[in-house]
């Protein structure tokens, strides 16, 4: 009884110092699961190649995973409703074969960008995050961020240093997500950081942009800046513009709302006397 007592701990210190030893060579996955390994192993009668074998599938899911969770963290992406929930038949006017082949990501290939263009609560943000959240998927890095947060990042810098890091920070993802352009007015400084954004990325690397103005409009959006037609040229020279027209759905939403609340509110009908 004690020296089987003995050889059960000595087992679980060898167990245990093996874990130990997997964690620093960085395999996680195979050290929370080593003792079912070890179990199945001798239950199957495994030979070695089939141990390593079973170490380096679950190893390269353990680290798919993570990195897909690290992507999902960095992008900023927030909570989005699926494309599943869409209503393609609310706007007037979309492109569905356009918005369906963004959402497959042939323009990362070929550094291209979307462009999708319409007046709010007709879904291009919610577009916008599910191409994103697709790179994610299919493994790029991605950040998606509205045209304010951008330029209060990049305006916030106190030096010329800090500032090109910012700016490198922006350019180094695979795909640059900015929402909302054409909400807020921007002088003269923004308008040139966000064309400093563009021109590093021009044909290097895709932007996704949502915006509710049309393009002939975006002067108004930096009305004192020399360099608005640059910008937009560079953005809409490899790309890919939807437009969206319609009426908002979320206004469509509240109405609905409102209309259930007053017919909750509406004494019930009289029976009719026979």
């Amino acid at each position: 009884m004690v020296r089987a007592l003995s050889s059960l701990k000595n087992k679980e210190n060898l167990m245990s110092e093996l874990e130990d030893h997997l964690q620093k060579l960085g395999l996680h996955a195979t050290a929370g699961d080593i003792s079912d390994l070890v179990a199945r192993a001798t239950k199957d009668r495994w030979s070695a190649t089939q141990v390593l074998e079973h170490v380096v599938a679950i190893e390269e899911k353990d680290r798919a995973r993570r990195s897909l969770d690290r992507r999902l963290a960095r992008s900023r992406l927030g909570r989005f409703k699926v494309m599943a929930d869409f209503d393609w038949a609310w706007p007037t006017k979309i492109d569905r074969e356009r918005v369906e082949a963004a959402l497959r990501l042939h323009f990362l290939a070929e550094s291209r960008n979307i462009v999708l263009v319409a007046p709010q609560g007709l879904g291009k943000t919610m577009i916008a995050h599910n191409i994103a959240h697709a790179a994610i998927l299919a493994g790029h890095s991605v950040l998606m961020v509205t045209a304010a947060q951008l330029l209060l990042d990049l305006g916030a810098q106190d030096s010329a240093r800090g500032l090109d890091r910012r700016l490198r920070y922006y350019t180094n993802h695979s795909l640059l997500v900015i929402d909302e352009v054409g909400y807020l007015a921007f002088d003269n400084r923004n308008a040139d950081l966000l064309f400093q954004i563009v021109a590093r990325r021009y044909e290097k690397k895709s932007l996704v942009l949502t915006t509710n103005l049309s393009f002939r409009d975006w002067p108004t959006i930096f009305p004192n800046a020399t360099c608005a037609t640059a910008l937009i040229d560079r953005i809409i020279h490899h790309a890919d513009v939807i437009a969206v027209e319609g009426r908002s759905y979320r206004l469509r939403q509240a109405e609905d709302r409102a209309r259930a609340t007053d017919d909750a509110k509406k004494p019930p009908a009289k029976p009719k006397k026979s």
